[in-house]
């Protein structure tokens, strides 16, 4: 069987196995169709146990040459979902595609969920976009340059802002139709505070794993009468985001600060590298049913957003935290406006855009090129529309956390 033949065929399977990823629009086209069906009395086998039979007895080298081939060959998305269809045939294949898919630290690209947690390439940014929809105050975050004409655009990353009576909360998500705190898709939230000055960025697991043990005592507080089997017992606070206030009311750019508690500021020294999570944490996703002596007696907890433990994450090691600031930007005589270097990917003067670099000292010993390097940036390409392009040793998730501070109303940073 030629190599074309193979792929034609992965790509054919994606209506059966394509539900696994919840993500996938031809999971979702898929799951939309079957709906519409009456099951019958007696449950048929699966149509992925016929092609799990199939393809899991292929020889260990044979597979392994197979799924290399296809994650070489597919690069961009959306044809890059094969490679996540091939981890979803079986055990076998999972394993060996874990094994072949690099982080986008290591290969630029973005292939499962849990790439979205990982520092981004060391030299060219991931480019992305944002999506803004006013009526129901959600945010899309999109690979890509640009909306492309057919809409079918990756989508990564989905918020929606909640206000309440003391803060804004943006509750972050892996799917566009579920925000919920107790669904397995909730990987974060950014908080402001009562004057939208200042953000905190929580993440529903640690970086690292000095600070899963130094919280494994805390954790092992909650029991299943406590806390709700879908619902994480914690939110861990990765960094915080703050905006100068603006007394005089002078004229320019927000100034902004951005202290990722999570990544040291050695990352960006020569041979530095940031804690990388491989896999989302296990909370509380496995149905649990009360014991017969709590029947009756205790009551699930139901946790606000405001009554879960926030627990501050230890900067790994003993260093300083990495500071970004926002780039100083000139004056332009002619356009009368305070102008940046987006080289093209920002089109529309706003307020909200900018330029995140590193606030070093000269005792950190960072080269003049790494101070220089643009490690976020974020602007306005049209109505609702704003670009977002990153780079290590931010993720994905910890940048659309910043972006998401910007369409906060800062009245007094203005």
């Amino acid at each position: 069987m030629s190599f074309k033949s193979i792929v034609r065929e992965l790509k054919e399977m994606k209506d059966g196995i394509g539900n696994v990823s919840r993500r996938g629009s031809a999971g979702r086209r898929w799951r939309s169709r079957t709906r519409s069906h009456i099951a019958p009395d007696h449950a048929a086998p699966p149509p992925t146990s016929v092609e799990q039979g199939r393809w899991a007895n292929l020889p260990p080298e044979l597979l392994l040459d197979i799924i290399q081939r296809v994650e070489e060959s597919e690069t961009s998305w959306p044809s890059r979902a094969v490679v996540v269809f091939c981890a979803s045939v079986c055990k076998s294949w999972r394993e060996i595609t874990k094994e072949i898919v690099k982080t986008p630290e290591q290969c630029g690209k973005l292939t499962f969920p849990i790439s979205l947690k990982q520092p981004g390439p060391r030299e060219c940014p991931i480019q992305c976009f944002i999506k803004r929809d006013r009526a129901t105050s959600t945010y899309l975050l999109y690979f890509g340059l640009i909306p492309s004409e057919d809409e079918r655009d990756k989508m990564l990353l989905a918020a929606r802002k909640i206000r309440r009576a003391t803060c804004t909360d943006f509750v972050i998500s892996l799917v566009a139709d579920d925000f919920s705190r107790a669904s397995s898709t909730y990987v974060g939230k950014l908080r402001s505070n009562f004057l939208g000055t200042k953000f905190t960025i929580y993440d529903t697991q640690p970086p690292c794993e000095a600070a899963i043990q130094s919280n494994s005592r805390l954790n092992r507080r909650f029991s299943s009468k406590q806390v709700s089997p879908r619902v994480s017992a914690c939110n861990y606070s990765v960094g915080t985001v703050s905006y100068e206030l603006n007394v005089l009311r002078t004229r320019g750019p927000r100034r902004m600060h951005c202290v990722m508690d999570s990544i040291p500021i050695s990352c960006l020294q020569e041979g530095g590298s940031v804690p990388t999570p491989s896999l989302f944490a296990h909370s509380f996703d496995e149905p649990s049913s009360p014991s017969p002596a709590s029947k009756g007696k205790d009551k699930v907890t139901e946790f606000s957003s405001t009554s879960l433990l926030d627990i501050p994450v230890p900067v790994p090691g003993s260093g300083e935290p990495l500071v970004l600031k926002n780039k100083a930007p000139r004056w332009h005589e002619q356009l009368q406006c305070w102008c940046l270097n987006f080289r093209g990917r920002v089109t529309v003067a706003s307020v909200k855009n900018f330029q995140l670099v590193a606030a070093v000292d000269p005792s950190h010993k960072i080269s003049a090129a790494e101070q220089e390097k643009v490690i976020l940036q974020f602007g306005k390409i049209g109505k609702d529309i704003f670009t977002m392009d990153y780079r290590y040793p931010l993720s994905a998730l910890q940048a659309f956390a910043i972006c998401l501070s910007s369409f906060d109303t800062k009245p007094a940073c203005e």
